[in-house]
């Protein structure tokens, strides 16, 4: 396989993710990312933690959908992030659901 062929797979990948993405951010009240995954979810509890002065955050979803090209299964009942790194969780507006039907995608 060409670095060409390669390339020509990813992109068509992430815009299978895009769209399905598209298909399911109607389903969930949650958007958050984390520095390693993006996430829709239903339910979202953050606990900021200090242990011995280091602060980190523990995160726990329930009924999510993770951004991950690689990843078969993307739904998923619980999920559970440990990270020093920041963390954006907002709650979706039904206005934000809006999403174009076709394009819009800039891979």
């Amino acid at each position: 396989m060409s670095a060409e062929d390669l390339e020509k797979y990813e992109t068509e990948m992430e815009l299978q993710l895009y769209r399905e993405y598209r298909d399911v951010v109607g389903l969930f009240s949650h958007v958050v990312e984390t520095e390693r995954r993006f996430y829709l979810a239903n339910s979202v509890d953050v606990k900021v933690c200090n242990d011995g002065g280091d602060v980190y955050f523990d995160v726990t979803m329930a009924d999510a959908w993770v951004w991950d090209v690689y990843r078969p299964a993307r739904f998923v009942k619980n999920v559970r992030v440990v990270t020093f790194k920041d963390v954006n969780v907002e709650e979706l507006a039904k206005s934000d659901l809006e999403l174009p039907k076709e394009g819009g995608f800039s891979g």
